[in-house]
């Protein structure tokens, strides 16, 4: 073999995988960015690491492939903060950064600290690259740990402030190529018999039964499993907001969002469910509203790819360990036929929430009301949503209403929301823009969210990275007015102070920037607007003048409302 430098190496294993994007902060492995654009990777120059992880992390949701983010050694407790949301999202980022040598160590070296620990919390693999040599091991075990099992962040620390030391380093290195590790799952595991055999007659057992898909469905490409399973035994589907558009919205056995972002009507069937099927979800307390559904005495099954997830909330649950799509097909092999008529009254109760829940909503959805109210704006994202559209939506607010609110009824469109990162859904839909250049993308944020990275419309201008970002703007941080108002009480105060913005014309900065804007105020001018940002050339953004003080529907039940903390 001949001798190649480190920096050919990361940048031909890179191409190998497939890659085609990586984000990041100067100053970082330059020797294999210049490598990389002879490979033909793109190299997107982002204004924050967080932001660059945050587009590493939309990249790889959507492309179901590892998404590259990098920093150097200054800038990688921000790229570590970056990856909290790639963490709890389970998406495959690689994050690469810098450190000082050793000689530097316990010597107080200009803006050097301990920051490998930090990546502890928000990895699941998290090595140092001391000598080129070891690059032949772990950049390939990077691949394997962040696509395998439960898919995840992983992070490589190069000698070098800037990861130069291993860059510039020659040694004798072969690129090989493990092509399943490219995406993910990069293995499908198989479940134990036994388990698929028990979980399939609990199920026909069950009157008042209900599946509840999670992001873990997703990743596993189930649609089409759940969507069998649901139809042959009768059982209708409920999903978290990650799992939206595994099953379709029109689907007649479907009944919404689930948990504390939710549909009331769907949290109603939690609710009065008697066997709860959880496929890929974590119930965590946001799906189970706070660990109150299922109902005390309900029967759960958890179909998932960690052995310690079944019964970690739910004592006695029903584990089936594996691949959601696997375990789906094992179910539906012991099935030689439809159970049509066994839950007929379940369903016809259950159809009946639901239409009761769209009747009560249609008059938000249709409001002409000024300030524009959120729901009329989600109405007329549906409307205009392509069959082959992605959304990516912020966290809170925007979250509870455009996973409710804007319906996914093209096996084509997809849906991705924030793990929990506020800020981070405009940078992730440039990411996710990156991998998917020939689909229309969506992004939903509101104000608060948006100010966190504005200066990545600059990115988006400089890549002709042509998404549409719609900005949900009522000049303040709108869920936390609730909690405000509770604190304060009766007294007299500047609670405004807590929670509002000056009002700001994100159109025009917009412009300023070289992207498009448009102003929009009144619901009727929603539509044109969106139908010309969708046939844009250029990046868009769309600022909507909408009402702050209008609550999104939150953790509603079908007998009690749960209050949080």
């Amino acid at each position: 073999m001949a001798k190649i430098t480190g920096g050919r190496f990361i940048a031909e294993t890179l191409k190998g995988y497939g890659v085609t994007h990586i984000f990041y902060v100067e100053a970082i492995a330059r020797t294999a960015l210049v490598e990389m654009e002879e490979q033909g990777i793109s190299r997107v120059l982002a204004h924050s690491e967080k932001a660059a992880a945050y587009m590493a992390d939309g990249y790889a949701r959507i492309g179901r492939k590892p998404g590259i983010c990098m920093a150097q050694s200054v800038g990688a407790a921000n790229l570590a903060a970056g990856l909290q949301d790639a963490w709890l999202g389970r998406s495959s980022v690689l994050a690469i950064t810098g450190r000082k040598p050793p000689v530097a160590l316990y010597r107080n070296a200009y803006q050097e600290i301990d920051h490998f620990r930090m990546f502890d919390p928000v990895t699941k693999y998290n090595v140092c690259v001391d000598n080129v040599d070891q690059l032949v091991y772990l950049l390939p075990q990077a691949f394997r740990e962040a696509t395998t099992g439960s898919p995840g962040p992983v992070h490589l620390e190069l000698m070098g402030y800037e990861g130069d030391t291993i860059c510039a380093a020659e040694a004798e290195m072969e690129v090989v190529v493990e092509e399943a590790f490219a995406r993910c799952p990069s293995v499908r595991s198989e479940p134990e018999p036994e388990s698929v055999k028990r979980a399939v007659e609990v199920l026909l057992a069950a009157r008042k039964p209900l599946m509840v898909v999670g992001r873990g469905a997703k990743i596993s490409v189930a649609g089409k499993e759940v969507r069998e399973l649901a139809e042959r035994l009768s059982v209708p589907v409920a999903n978290s907001v990650d799992g939206k558009g595994v099953l379709v919205d029109a689907h007649p056995l479907h009944v919404g969002v689930v948990g504390t972002y939710s549909q009331q009507c769907a949290n109603q069937v939690f609710e009065e469910a008697d066997t709860v099927l959880f496929i890929g979800s974590s119930t965590g307390d946001q799906i189970t509203n706070n660990w109150t559904l299922p109902r005390p005495g309900a029967r759960v099954i958890q179909i998932d790819i960690d052995p310690a997830a079944p019964g970690r909330n739910f004592p006695g649950a029903i584990g089936v360990i594996g691949d959601a799509r696997s375990v789906l097909r094992k179910m539906l092999s012991l099935l030689d036929h439809r159970v049509n008529g066994r839950a007929a009254g379940w369903l016809e109760h259950v159809n009946s929430l639901v239409d009761s829940w769209r009747r009560e909503t249609e008059p938000l959805k249709n409001s002409d009301k000024v300030p524009i109210l959120p729901e009329r704006l989600c109405a007329e994202i549906d409307a205009a949503f392509p069959t082959d559209g992605i959304l990516v939506s912020d966290t809170g607010y925007n979250a509870i209403w455009s996973s409710t609110m804007v319906d996914l009824n093209s096996p084509g469109q997809d849906y991705l929301r924030a793990a929990g990162s506020l800020g981070w859904a405009f940078p992730a839909s440039l990411g996710v823009k990156c991998a998917e250049p020939e689909r229309p993308v969506v992004c939903l944020t509101g104000d608060g969210g948006f100010w966190y990275h504005l200066s990545e419309m600059e990115t988006a201008r400089r890549w002709n990275i042509n998404t549409v970002t719609v900005v949900n703007n009522n000049s303040m941080f709108a869920q936390a007015l609730r909690g405000i108002d509770r604190s304060y009480g009766d007294r007299c105060g500047k609670r405004e102070e807590l929670y509002c913005f000056n009002h700001t014309d994100f159109a025009a900065l917009a412009v300023h920037l070289g992207c498009c804007g448009i102003r929009v105020t009144d619901p009727s001018q929603i539509g044109p607007a969106l139908k010309e940002a969708l046939n844009a050339t250029e990046p868009v953004v769309i600022d909507v003048v909408t009402e702050g003080h209008h609550p999104a529907p939150w953790t509603k039940t079908g007998t009690r409302a749960i209050k949080l903390n």
